[in-house]
């Protein structure tokens, strides 16, 4: 895949295992993780593992999370991107947006930057009709974000023993 995106502050490219490093750092901060059940990585394998899901993303749909690159610094800050989601609910598939930063990066705009990006994506490049996102209801800076971003609440679901805020947006253009 070779999908790049550019935003005034951003580069959004595909993620490689050179990446590695960049993962695990911020897989394995339990911060990073409070939301996310708690399980932060422990080892460098789990993060190599993450990666090759991304790749075989890449491979099976033509499309997954990009690696977010602070344009000024050329800095790995984290992920972001639509990915074709079979785990999270059950009862369906679904495209997904998400976003995951290291913690120095957070409260800067730079997820809500990097989320749009990967919206317009969705809507114009890959012509999607729809994009869902879900974020734990105790997660207020996520929730925040979608919401910011146009993102509609619809309901909530159980995830693991969480309960998940469910949100959706249409393409405008279809």
């Amino acid at each position: 895949m070779n999908t790049v995106l550019e935003t005034p502050h951003l580069i959004l490219r595909p993620v490689i295992l050179g990446d590695i490093d960049d993962f695990f750092e911020l897989d394995s901060n339990p911060n990073v993780h409070k939301f996310l059940g708690n399980n932060p990585v422990k080892t460098i394998d789990q993060s190599k593992e993450m990666i090759n899901d991304i790749l075989k993303q890449y491979g099976e749909f033509g499309m997954g999370r990009l690696a977010i690159i602070k344009k000024d610094t050329k800095e790995f800050i984290g992920w972001s991107g639509i990915k074709y989601e079979q785990n999270l609910r059950k009862a369906f598939n679904y495209y997904d947006l998400g976003y995951r930063l290291k913690e120095q990066f957070w409260n800067k705009g730079f997820a809500t930057e990097a989320a749009l990006a990967s919206l317009d994506h969705g809507f114009n490049t890959l012509k999607l009709k729809k994009i869902c996102a879900a974020a734990g209801i105790n997660h207020i800076a996520s929730n925040s974000i979608l919401k910011k971003i146009g993102m509609q609440p619809n309901g909530t679901f159980e995830f693991e023993g969480d309960l998940c805020n469910w949100y959706i947006i249409k393409n405008p253009n279809i």
